[in-house]
């Protein structure tokens, strides 16, 4: 079998210094600019028709990012949100108290609203705090091992908009960077454009509307660190009546729950997988039966789908690198 190709996942991306702001001496690199910003459609059209922007205006999209140590990877993911869109979406980054250097890098990015915790408050508290430092629309919801690719935004919006999805995930590959992202992502968007998984979303990445969290709060902060804190957030919004779904017009790659092994093999956080797993049993009531129901209907649906789209599409949905070979599921 052919090597892969590698791909260096943690060279140093630069950051934006904080610097005096300075007037633009014409309307023409503000016109550039947002040209291609199809998120913010208001600001857009305003600078196309030579009119003036309010600086009150609110974002269409922001995004929030919870992160604790992992500096390269977080460095890198910003790095990949400014090359495939910039960060004309609002980017908000919570850390969990890191210990890395994380804190005097984010400290110099000029382009990033950075909410500072000095412990590690976990997954659910961090969200939170994101989102409560919003006011747009749409939010989506980011882990910091993750590359974004060019489209990505723009294709989680059109998928909401044309299948009225209140909740929306990108498709994705995990594991190891060893293939040509953003050519790979292009001809995935391409082929698979028109796959959709309706009625799951994962928390890798996900975008919410607004009215979601308004009708149903927040994540439940009683998920200590991470895990089902998504699971939970997910149910509750199927449960009232919000429509979920993943789309292939969107592309990311995640390295694979980077943070949380780091946790586990330290073992710094005690049991709270174990914790977290029986709180939410407890909180749904679900018996053994049921979990063993929901287990069986849950993998029968991801077999379907992706038996219907590698057949369609030549993709699936979710692909990983594992044991030297592409798994399709």
């Amino acid at each position: 079998m052919a090597q892969p190709h590698k791909t260096d996942s943690q060279k140093p991306a630069e950051c934006p210094q904080k610097s005096v702001p300075q007037k633009f001496p014409c309307a023409e690199p503000l016109r550039e600019i947002l040209r291609e910003a199809p998120f913010l459609p208001t600001i857009r059209a305003a600078v196309e028709a030579g009119g003036k922007v309010k600086a009150a205006a609110t974002p269409e999209v922001e995004i929030v990012i919870p992160v604790f140590n992992q500096l390269d990877y977080t460095r890198n993911c910003l790095a990949s949100l400014r090359q495939s869109a910039g960060l004309r979406a609002r980017v908000v980054v919570i850390d969990n108290g890191s210990t890395d250097g994380t804190a005097e890098y984010l400290a110099g990015c000029a382009d990033v609203t950075v909410i500072r915790n000095l412990e590690n408050r976990g997954c659910a508290v961090a969200w939170n705090q994101g989102v409560k430092a919003t006011t747009a629309e749409w939010v989506v919801v980011l882990n910091n091992d993750v590359l974004v690719t060019k489209g990505w935004l723009k294709g989680l919006l059109g998928s909401a908009v044309t299948a009225d999805l209140d909740v929306v995930t990108p498709a994705m590959r995990e594991g190891l960077l060893n293939y040509e992202l953003e050519p790979y992502a292009q001809e995935f968007v391409r082929a698979a454009g028109g796959a959709i998984r309706l009625g799951v979303a994962d928390g890798v990445c996900f975008m919410v509307r607004r009215r979601v969290f308004e009708k149903i709060g927040l994540f439940d902060e009683n998920f200590r660190i991470g895990v089902f804190e998504d699971t939970d957030f997910f149910e509750r919004a199927r449960q009232a009546g919000f429509k979920l779904g993943s789309t292939g017009r969107s592309f990311i790659h995640h390295f694979g729950s980077v943070t949380q092994k780091a946790i586990r093999l330290k073992n710094s956080c005690g049991e709270y997988e174990q914790e977290n797993r029986i709180y939410f049993r407890k909180k749904w009531r679900l018996s053994q039966i049921q979990r063993w129901v929901s287990r069986f209907k849950r993998k029968t649906r991801a077999v379907l789908w992706s038996l219907r789209e590698r057949r369609q599409f030549g993709h699936t949905l979710r692909e990983r690198w594992r044991r030297d070979r592409l798994v399709y599921y």
